[in-house]
């Protein structure tokens, strides 16, 4: 996971520069390009994690099933 970890740190000091307001026209629109390509990075790791966790459901008789997580969309 450091990967999206990395990513997402990177995605919050572009925010910060973008925010900040003194960056050049094209510094802007740069920082903004990559911001994009690494939100998608960061989607693409939480949908593939999202796909991967799997919880335990106890049945009535004592059982355990496994079932896929599901988010609340």
């Amino acid at each position: 996971m450091a990967k999206f970890e990395d990513s997402l740190h990177k995605l919050e000091i572009i925010v910060q520069q973008l925010e900040q307001g003194e960056l050049t026209l094209e510094d802007s629109v740069r920082l903004f390009e990559e911001g994009v390509r690494l939100s998608t990075a960061c989607r693409q790791e939480l949908d593939s994690a999202e796909g991967r966790i799997q919880q335990l459901i106890a049945k009535r008789d004592g059982t355990l099933r496994v079932e896929p997580f599901e988010t609340e969309d």
